[in-house]
């Protein structure tokens, strides 16, 4: 046994626990983990739209109200129940939950290892609760969603809280290699108004996208009745509207950042070029997707990966925009 004033020289054991190990602070292990930092932001991004892909799911199958309680599954039971009665509804709406629970541990992690990243600054580390907070308020949203059975514009804004997650997911993981000074322009201001424009947009089509899908035949639980009040076939008409003028504006910004465009000093047009070829990209398959499922009766694979898309589109935005400075 060792004396009260000795210490185990490096190398040694304590009950099968290396010393360097029993003395390492607990800041170097953080230190560690932050090398990983770049990876939790980017899982954090993916978890943020594979979450939507799954609350779809819930939607297109009618199963949002699989569980008939919350936080439990079922009163008293946490898990699905199984049972002879058991619909595949409930084991739907539990594995959306159970994802939860993975966007819950990685949006920890993000505020973790941003909070205590070295040398950034406040804003920037107090940036890293965003996620968990916004993750919190959808689990209570949800929760409350349960007991209003399906409350049609507490639905449309679970989602839309969900875009905006992705958003700042994506912000994130674009912040996080950069510096903390004030922005600088890399783009002149005609291509900064037009990603601008881009990004006013993009909530118009998301919008009117989530009021077009709950006042049609996928808007949620087949039980409760009719969702919005609104006329699908009008509000997909100005969900169409809108995502023309997205395409116009985007086709505007790939004419101004051509590479003849690059007259002025400092100007780096090669960025938002990228980005913005990866965003049209985007917006065509999106809008295939929208002309067909319209044309085919809304079947419910194709809604899904429109869903998908929307989440993609907000994404693809959010960096276009991000891409016209740096700091």
């Amino acid at each position: 046994m060792l004396a009260r004033d000795e210490r185990p020289a490096s190398g040694t054991t304590v009950e099968g626990v290396t010393a360097s190990a029993l003395a390492e602070p607990a800041t170097d292990r953080l230190a560690r983990l932050r090398r990983w930092t770049p990876a939790v932001l980017v899982a954090n991004l993916v978890a943020q739209i594979g979450i939507i892909v799954t609350g779809g799911a819930v939607r297109l199958t009618e199963s949002g109200l699989g569980c008939s309680t919350w936080p439990y599954c079922e009163p008293g039971q946490f898990t699905a129940v199984i049972h002879p009665e058991t619909s595949y509804h409930q084991y739907i709406e539990f594995g959306n939950r159970t994802l939860t629970g993975v966007v819950s541990f990685f949006a920890l992690a993000v505020a973790v290892l941003v909070w205590t990243a070295p040398g950034r600054s406040a804003a920037f580390r107090r940036l890293g609760f965003v996620p968990l907070a916004l993750v919190a308020v959808q689990a209570l949203l949800g929760g409350i969603l349960v007991h209003l059975e399906l409350h049609p514009g507490l639905v449309s804004l679970h989602f839309v809280l969900s875009g905006l997650l992705v958003a700042i997911s994506l912000y994130l993981v674009h912040r996080w290699p950069e510096g903390d000074g004030a922005p600088v322009p890399l783009v002149g201001p005609r291509v900064r108004a037009l990603a601008w424009v881009l990004g006013a947009l993009t909530v118009v089509v998301v919008v009117l996208g989530v009021i077009t899908t709950g006042a049609g035949p996928h808007s949620g639980d087949a039980t409760v009745g009719y969702r919005l009040a609104v006329d699908p076939a009008l509000m997909s008409k100005w969900h169409a509207a809108s995502v023309w003028a997205f395409l116009v504006a985007l086709v505007t910004l790939l004419v101004s950042v051509r590479p003849a465009a690059a007259t002025g000093p400092g100007l780096d047009l090669a960025p938002v070029r990228r980005a913005a070829w990866v965003l049209l990209g985007i917006t065509l398959l999106q809008g295939a997707i929208g002309y067909v499922q319209y044309f085919t009766g809304l079947p419910i694979l194709l809604v899904g990966l429109h869903m998908l898309g929307a989440a993609l589109l907000i994404a693809g935005t959010t960096r276009v925009v991000l891409t016209t400075r740096t700091r």
